[in-house]
């Protein structure tokens, strides 16, 4: 290695490293102590350089550097080299070759916040809160959320293998998934028919999200009230969560922004004028409810305008922005908190809901279980009569069934308890304002 390179190196680390000392603040550490720190970098590097085992150009060199640094502050600070970048554009494309998955860290561990409904980790059963401890044969312990992303994502109909670590399985598992392109529907509505309920589905925080959710609320001005569902949520656009909540409420700040510098400070209001209804208003939310759901469902709670129902929320309430630092590499940096209309933080805490209701099938008596076998056998002998029919028939059965798309059964709320409960508590915010 030659000693011209190595002076060389130092002369551009220093450099570079000098400019940055003389435009930032010493309050803290004294001239020399900067100084002092950046020449240890400088010797670690010139030394990593000359002696390592193996000869790693000085570009890798300071890249490996960075993706340290960034890591070693938070779970989601990174660095994104070139390949990263482009990831990162291709996902908020909105479509792209993967499992359909949203992961974080939580402990250390590399752990899925949410399935992303109807994609091929949700068909294979992957759910909220699975720790990944192998991707394709290879450990994920100390890799960064970014690589862990780099991996599973792929070209359509490739295969992937994920060893999953579950709470309540006796050890780990394999989880074999075929990749494919993922697209969101973020929010769709269904009418809970016998209750004159509205079911509000927010699957993810795309750019869409407040568009649609006025959409299906203008549809059913009539309703007895509305159950907005955020679980396994992994969030998004914080624009769309403010706005969200705005369509609630009249007034008030729904979530405020802190960060070490305050020129990164900011609160998000509500507007009168976007206010769209008032009827009762109950919350669905879970471990796999991160981010914009947990401003969501905190800002609502704070704010007494909703019951939260379900289960503590995952925690993660950063802001992340991404600083190019140049047109092909950029830095994924925590530089803020959000904070609820309460002065609460969600992050590593969650949402803790008013009503803690965790998932399985509402229990039966006797008498309602025979109902339901009763409604299984209809069901069956009906399809026995689809076999007979005519064409015409057939052809009338299928709009039938898709028009009961838009209704969500007795039967399927029997089998959601939580749901169940989020009805029950229309029910009582309905009465309560009658009374």
């Amino acid at each position: 290695m030659k000693k011209g390179k190595i002076l060389l190196a130092s002369a551009i680390l220093f450099s570079s490293f000098f400019a940055t000392f003389l435009n930032a603040k010493t309050n803290e550490t004294t001239t020399k102590d900067r100084l002092d720190a950046l020449s240890k970098l400088n010797k670690t590097i010139n030394t990593v350089e000359k002696y390592y085992v193996d000869d790693i150009a000085f570009k890798d060199l300071i890249d490996k550097t960075i993706a340290g640094l960034m890591q070693n502050l938070d779970a989601h600070s990174s660095f994104l080299n070139e390949k990263a970048f482009k990831d990162m554009q291709v996902q908020t494309s909105g479509e792209f070759g993967g499992l359909g998955i949203t992961v974080g860290m939580k402990d250390g561990a590399l752990t899925v916040v949410s399935p992303i409904e109807d994609t091929p980790a949700d068909k294979a059963g992957i759910k909220a809160g699975d720790v990944i401890l192998r991707i394709d044969g290879n450990a994920t312990i100390g890799i960064t959320i970014d690589e862990a992303v780099s991996k599973m994502r792929g070209e359509p109909k490739t295969p992937i293998t994920v060893t999953i670590v579950r709470k309540g399985e006796p050890k780990p598992f394999d989880v074999n998934i075929i990749r494919d392109i993922i697209k969101v529907e973020s929010v769709y509505s269904r009418l809970i028919k016998d209750d004159n309920i509205l079911y509000l589905r927010v699957t993810n925080f795309d750019k869409n999200v407040v568009a649609k959710a006025r959409d299906a609320i203008k549809k059913h001005p009539n309703v007895n009230g509305i159950i907005m569902d955020l679980r396994n949520n992994p969030g998004g656009l914080l624009n769309q969560a403010v706005g969200l909540v705005d369509i609630f409420v009249d007034s008030g700040v729904i979530v405020s922004q802190k960060g070490r510098d305050v020129s990164e400070n900011s609160e998000y209001k509500a507007s009168k004028n976007s206010t769209l209804t008032k009827l009762p208003l109950a919350v669905l939310v879970n471990s796999g409810s991160a981010s914009a759901s947990e401003i969501v469902s905190g800002a609502l709670q704070d704010m007494k305008r909703a019951v939260v129902v379900g289960e503590n929320t995952f925690g993660k309430g950063s802001v992340q922005v991404i600083l190019p630092i140049d047109d092909k590499e950029a830095l994924k940096l925590t530089i803020a908190k959000y904070y609820l209309p309460s002065g609460k933080t969600v992050q590593a805490v969650g949402v803790t809901p008013d009503v803690i209701v965790y998932p399985g099938k509402v229990p039966q008596n006797e008498n309602s279980a025979f109902v339901i076998k009763e409604s299984e056998l209809k069901a069956h002998l009906q399809g026995e009569l689809e076999k007979i029919d005519d064409k015409s028939e057939k052809n009338d059965e299928k709009i039938k069934n898709k028009d009961d798309k838009n209704i969500i059964s007795r039967q399927k709320v029997d089998e959601d308890i939580q749901l169940k409960t989020a009805i029950d508590v229309i029910k009582v915010l309905k009465t309560n304002i009658r009374g």
